[in-house]
């Protein structure tokens, strides 16, 4: 299937999707494992396959209109976002064990955020920095489906030959895209008053959460490891900051001061 086929060039309206309410997509493995029973070069394989990507659609859909606030041209990031979308299907692996949406959520983001970085930055940012953020792009989902979530930055330290620092420093600085005014004129509108504003629509809670949550990993483990184990230890092991002062040997409010540090980082990050 390429790019020019249906599922890529369905119009979509600027209002936020609306999928079915608590789509966890629990039925994408399935319809793998049924695509990978078929011959790969049978009519019947492109067909499943272009039925996974018309399942998926919503979520590519949900991720360009979280981007479209940020001023860019909804159809574009549509259809970058379903690009993306393509890619995560034609190189998922399911053998691995790992969950599609883990590996499809960075995937397509990368390929939007790939579009931020050829078009602006709103900072500046070094040369070397903006070519190490297109390795981290490229080596981001393969590392994801390998390791079986998120990689460190350690981790893509590891893959691209790098400095650690300097992973975190793109990590950081890869969300300094250009971001233009929430009131800026809509791209391509014939109503020369209409803003961003008017454009943004509610989202679904639902679908929000995947999003958000697949977002988060990449800055969790950009995080020092220190960090990351407090967040770890508060929110997945459930350990009071008491019980977590003990654990790595510091006071109950050094824990404090960290987790309010951290998850303002983290929060700034979700926001960008």
């Amino acid at each position: 299937m390429t790019i020019t086929d249906t599922p890529l060039t369905t119009r979509v309206t600027t209002r936020a999707p609306s999928p079915r309410a608590q789509d966890d997509y629990a039925d994408v493995p399935d319809m793998f494992r049924l695509m990978y029973a078929l011959p790969a070069e049978s009519h019947e394989f492109a067909r499943q396959r272009e039925a996974i990507v018309t399942r998926c659609l919503p979520l590519a859909d949900h991720i360009a209109f979280r981007y479209h606030r940020k001023g860019e041209n909804f159809d574009d990031l549509v259809q970058i976002a379903r690009v993306g979308l393509m890619h995560a299907v034609n190189r998922f692996d399911a053998e691995t064990g790992t969950n599609f949406l883990s590996y499809a959520v960075p995937t397509m983001l990368g390929e939007i955020r790939r579009h931020f970085r050829d078009n602006g930055w709103a900072m500046h940012v070094p040369r070397r920095l903006k070519d190490l953020h297109v390795q981290i792009t490229r080596v981001t989902p393969q590392l994801t489906q390998t390791l079986g979530r998120a990689p460190t930055a350690t981790d893509l330290a590891a893959e691209l030959g790098a400095d650690r620092q300097e992973v975190v420093e793109c990590l950081v600085a890869g969300d300094a895209y250009s971001v233009r005014s929430i009131d800026s004129p809509v791209a391509g509108s014939d109503d020369p008053g209409r803003s961003l504003a008017d454009t943004i629509g509610s989202v679904d809670a639902d679908m929000e959460h995947i999003t958000d949550r697949e977002s988060l990993r990449p800055l969790l483990a950009a995080l020092p490891e220190r960090e990351r184990m407090v967040i770890s230890l508060r929110f997945f092991a459930g350990m009071t900051q008491t019980q977590i002062a003990d654990r790595i040997g510091v006071s109950q409010m050094q824990v404090s001061r960290i987790l309010a540090k951290t998850l303002s980082q983290l929060r700034d990050g979700m926001t960008a």
